[in-house]
C-alpha cells in the first residue's frame, strides 16, 4: 500500500467522532410475555397496555411485536403435505380453472375442467361457460366414458359442488355425488386447505394448458376450442414424453388398466329433471329457446304440462311416463330458436318467443332527429325499461297511427320527463290535443277513388235501407219487456 494512503487512513480514524454506543433495549421476560398474550387473547396492543401499565416496562410497539414474532405467539404453523407415491390405479384428481379467451372475435369467460390420472399423466380437458354441480357430473361422465376406466379415488378441492360440510378429511360428501361416484367405482377425496399441491397433477395441468395450448391457436367457437382441446389432451400431448422422466402418458396407461376399475357394460346417463308449461301452441322453453311438444297418443289432447329430462347433450319431453320427443341440444349461443321433430312443421310460433325489432328502430331512426334523441334514451340505462324490443315496436305503432307533428311534440315531452311508458307517452299526446297545444293538420285524403271500376260498377245499386235496424231494435224492446216481466 502507498505511504500516503496510510497517512491518509491515520489522520481520518484521529480526526473521527468517537462511537456512541445504544442504550440496552428493554427485554421483556418470555415467560410474562406468554401469560400476558394469553390473557389478552392475542390482541397485541391490549398486551402492550398492560405490560406498559400494570407491569411498568416501557417498551415500544415495535420492539413488542418483534418479541411476539420471535417467540412464535399467535402464528398457526402449516402442516406439510404429506408425499405419496405414484401407484397405478390408485388416484385421480380433478380442478377447474377460469379463464378469459378470445372466441369468435369475442372475449368469453370460460372455466376449463380437467381430469388427471395421477400414475399415467393421462388428462382430460373441457371447456363451459358456466360450472355447476350437474355439469360436474357430466364432465366426470363424458371423462371417463372417454376412457372406460376410473382409479380408487377422485382427489379435489373443498367446492361446495360435492362437499356438503367440512373440509378436507372431515368433509361430508353430497348424497348425490356419493350415488354418481359409486357408480363409475370411485370415490371422492378432499385434501386440506392450503394443502393445493395435493392435487399438484391437474395444478400442473393448467400450467401446462395456458404455455403449450393457449398460445397461437384460434377458436371460431365453444365447439371448436373444446374439439381442439380434446385432439391435444387425449392425441397429442398423451403421445409425447414427459419432460425428465420421459413418460409416454398412452403407454404408461395402457400398463394402468389392469390396476384400474373397468366402467360397467350400461350406467344410466346424468340427467336433470325439470317441470315446464306449454303455451298455446305446444311449445315448451328450455334454455332460452323453444321445443314443439307433438300429441300425446296421436290424440288432440290438452295439455298443459310435462317433464322435460336434459340430459348432457339432449333433452327429452315426457307426459304421463310417455317419450314425446327427443332433441339434440343446439350449440352454445343459440337462442330464441323453435324447433320441432323432422318432417313436422308447425303452423304457429311460440307465443312467447322474443322478437327483435333491429327493423322498427331503423324507420324511427328516419322519422326525425326527436325520434333519434327519444330512441337513444330508450336504449340506455337510465331508461330502466326491461323490454326494450317490446317497447320500441309499441313505439313505432304508436308513431304511426299520429301526426308527425304531434309526435314530435309528445317525444319532446317524453324525453323532458324521462318517459318510459306507453300509456304515458299516450296521456301526453291526448293532452297536447285536448289543449290545443299544437294544430293537427287534416289528413290529405286523395280523390282519385272516384276513377276506380269498383266505384263506378257500384253507382247503380241501390242505397242499404235502415228499416231491419228498426225492427231489430223494436225486437229488442219487446224481449226487455217480456225479462221484466
Amino acid at each position: 500500500m502507498d505511504i500516503k494512503t496510510v497517512r491518509h487512513i491515520l489522520r481520518e480514524s484521529e480526526n473521527a467522532t468517537p462511537h456512541k454506543l445504544r442504550k440496552d433495549r428493554i427485554e421483556v421476560d418470555d415467560e410474562l410475555l406468554r401469560k400476558v398474550y394469553t390473557k389478552c387473547e392475542g390482541y397485541r396492543q391490549r398486551v402492550h397496555e398492560v405490560l406498559t401499565e400494570e407491569h411498568g416496562l416501557d417498551i415500544g410497539y415495535s420492539t413488542l411485536t418483534r418479541a411476539i414474532r420471535r417467540l412464535g405467539l399467535g402464528e398457526k404453523k402449516s402442516k406439510r403435505c404429506e408425499h405419496h407415491p405414484d401407484v397405478p390405479g390408485e388416484e385421480m384428481q380433478h380442478d377447474t380453472s377460469p379463464y378469459t379467451l378470445h372466441i369468435g372475435g369475442k372475449k368469453m369467460k370460460v372455466v376449463c375442467s380437467g381430469l388427471y390420472m395421477r400414475y399415467s399423466k393421462m388428462r382430460y380437458i373441457k371447456f363451459y361457460p358456466r360450472f355447476n354441480r350437474f355439469t360436474m357430473k357430466c364432465f366426470m361422465e363424458e371423462a371417463l366414458q372417454f376412457w372406460g376406466y376410473s382409479a380408487d379415488v377422485c382427489i379435489i378441492d373443498n367446492t361446495n359442488l360435492a362437499i356438503h360440510y367440512g373440509t378436507g378429511a372431515n368433509a361430508v360428501m353430497v348424497t348425490e355425488m356419493i350415488a354418481f361416484a359409486r357408480n363409475y367405482g370411485f370415490e371422492w377425496k378432499a385434501h386440506e386447505i392450503k394443502h393445493s399441491n395435493r392435487k399438484a397433477g391437474t395444478e400442473r395441468n393448467f400450467w401446462t394448458v395456458e404455455t403449450n395450448f393457449f398460445p397461437g391457436r384460434m377458436f371460431a367457437s365453444l365447439e371448436d376450442l373444446n374439439k381442439q382441446a380434446l385432439e391435444w389432451a387425449t392425441m397429442r400431448y398423451a403421445k409425447r414424453p414427459q419432460s425428465k422422466t420421459g413418460l409416454i402418458p398412452c403407454e404408461a396407461f395402457e400398463y394402468e388398466k389392469p390396476f384400474l376399475n373397468k366402467l360397467k357394460e350400461y350406467i344410466t346417463p346424468v340427467y336433470k329433471p325439470h317441470r315446464r308449461k306449454l303455451d298455446d301452441y305446444g311449445y315448451v322453453s328450455f334454455e332460452a329457446n323453444y321445443y314443439w311438444v307433438p300429441e300425446y297418443n296421436g290424440k288432440k289432447e290438452r295439455i298443459s304440462e310435462v317433464d322435460v329430462i336434459g340430459y348432457a347433450a339432449s333433452l327429452a319431453i315426457f307426459y304421463k311416463r310417455v317419450r314425446l320427443a327427443i332433441y339434440q341440444l343446439p350449440a352454445f349461443g343459440i337462442r330464441n330458436q323453435r324447433f320441432a321433430p323432422d318432417g313436422v312443421s308447425p303452423k304457429h310460433k311460440p307465443r312467447n318467443r322474443k322478437v327483435k325489432s333491429k327493423e322498427e328502430e331503423i324507420a324511427l331512426r328516419d322519422m326525425g332527429e326527436t325520434e333519434i334523441r327519444y330512441l337513444d334514451f330508450v336504449l340506455s340505462k337510465d331508461s330502466c325499461i326491461h323490454n326494450k324490443h317490446q317497447y320500441i315496436r309499441q313505439l313505432y305503432c304508436f308513431s304511426r297511427k299520429i301526426a308527425p307533428v304531434l309526435r314530435q311534440k309528445t317525444l319532446q315531452r317524453a324525453l323532458r320527463y324521462k318517459v318510459n311508458n306507453m300509456d304515458a307517452l299516450n296521456r301526453i299526446a291526448s293532452t297536447l290535443v285536448r289543449n290545443r297545444e299544437e294544430e293537427i293538420p287534416e289528413p290529405s285524403a286523395p280523390h282519385t277513388y272516384m276513377e276506380r271500376e269498383a266505384y263506378r260498377n257500384g253507382q247503380f245499386n241501390d242505397e242499404p235501407g235502415f228499416e231491419h235496424l228498426s225492427n231489430l231494435l223494436n225486437e229488442g224492446d219487446n224481449d226487455n219487456e217480456i225479462c221484466t216481466q
